[in-house]
């Protein structure tokens, strides 16, 4: 077993802590504290090409593995920053590029890698179903040539930043199915035409974080049957591709925000002194952060077992899914080991250890809830009953 870096991504580690020291601590505060989008950011991120990094050289990409998208987005985080801003363009690219035609990938992709075009927002939750995703209400009724829709989507974030949206609608009533995770299909939608037909209301949802995510109201809303990416009824299974992909890269991000919080806290742990000597050289100052360390490497082998896995087309549910579960939770013991650390001043905004507190919360929840990890964990690995 070879754990010796390797050469090229450590070329891109550096690369993108390079872009990332251009926009530091100050930049990150202040779109923060103006609920701003930080577009300046993705534009440089877009045009170094780091956003288009999944997608194959044949299409203007860089053709880059999943195990590259990793570093990429725990550098962002680690520097500071907050790859939640773009992500999604990268862990949608799984729908797209493994079932979407010829046509749709020569349409979208070069675009998108050029960043002409922006695919920044994933419409799969909704109000009643939460994360019971196969019981969806949005509908997508054929009619000729094309898709008539109507619903309503919540938590979808960056779609008021977005040209395109990946939106999971039901072809097939739910009481029709023997196997209810068949009966859903995915579209590709033109968000600025769909809001500009007066087809589609986007209604922003202010939360704790800085995170742009609203709800989505569809109302008759027309798509070409050219747009359904994949077969009619198996988009919940097309979209489990993008899910394994997106659970190692937000994993990356809480590994990334994880080394921030240990990287800071030892810092100032060392610097600040009281009663005579720096307060880390009290173990309960100390081992917390130590602590924080050791479970932050531990996630990263096994987000990279889970991304080797992937990019050598093997199966990696069970492993992507550990991943999330055990770098969130190691970050978010890593943000509190900070804000001890930190004191008041974890609580200041000049310090950004709160703001990074308050994103990195996020990722125990979302995209899914540690819980329906171990619930999948404990079913489909364990071999245990259902759970829920």
């Amino acid at each position: 077993m070879d754990f010796s870096s390797n050469p090229d991504r450590e070329g891109i580690r550096s690369a993108v802590r390079k872009l990332c020291a251009d926009f530091g601590d100050a930049y990150w505060r202040e779109v923060d504290r103006k609920s701003e989008y930080p577009d300046k950011f993705v534009r440089a991120l877009t045009k170094a090409g780091w956003l288009g990094a999944l997608i194959p050289t044949e299409y203007g990409g860089s053709g880059l593995n999943v195990a590259d998208a990793a570093v990429i987005l725990e550098e962002i985080n680690r520097s500071g920053g907050n790859g939640a801003s773009a992500h999604a363009q990268m862990y949608t690219m799984g729908t797209l590029l493994k079932h979407g035609s010829e046509e749709q990938k020569r349409k979208y992709l070069p675009a998108l890698a050029k960043g002409h075009t922006r695919l920044q927002a994933f419409g799969v939750t909704e109000p009643e179903a939460g994360s019971e995703t196969t019981r969806l209400r949005t509908t997508a009724v054929k009619k000729g040539g094309r898709y008539v829709i109507n619903g309503k989507k919540v938590f979808i974030s960056r779609a008021e930043q977005s040209d395109l949206l990946l939106l999971l609608a039901r072809t097939t009533p739910y009481e029709e199915l023997e196997d209810k995770t068949q009966g859903l299909s995915v579209f590709i939608v033109h968000l600025k035409r769909a809001l500009a037909d007066g087809r589609m209301t986007i209604r922003p949802i202010r939360t704790m974080l800085n995170h742009h995510t609203t709800e989505i109201f569809i109302q008759d809303l027309e798509i070409p049957a050219r747009d359904l990416i994949g077969q009619e009824g198996q988009g919940f299974r097309h979209i489990i591709d993008s899910w394994n992909v997106e659970r190692i890269l937000i994993a990356s991000e809480a590994i990334g925000d994880g080394r921030w919080f240990v990287e800071r806290a030892s810092r100032y742990a060392t610097d600040r002194v009281v009663f005579g000597r720096p307060i880390g050289a009290n173990q309960g100052v100390q081992f917390p952060i130590a602590q924080a360390h050791a479970r932050i490497e531990a996630a990263a082998l096994v987000r990279d077992k889970a991304a080797w896995l992937f990019d050598n087309d093997k199966p990696c549910g069970p492993e992507a899914n550990m991943a999330k579960l055990l770098a969130s939770q190691a970050s978010w013991d890593a943000a509190n080991a900070a804000v001890d650390t930190h004191g008041g001043y974890g609580f200041a905004a000049e310090y950004d250890v709160e703001r990074k507190f308050r994103e990195t919360r996020l990722l125990l929840i979302a995209p899914v809830s540690n819980n329906l990890v171990l619930a999948y964990l404990g079913q489909n690995v364990l071999g245990m009953p259902r759970s829920y």
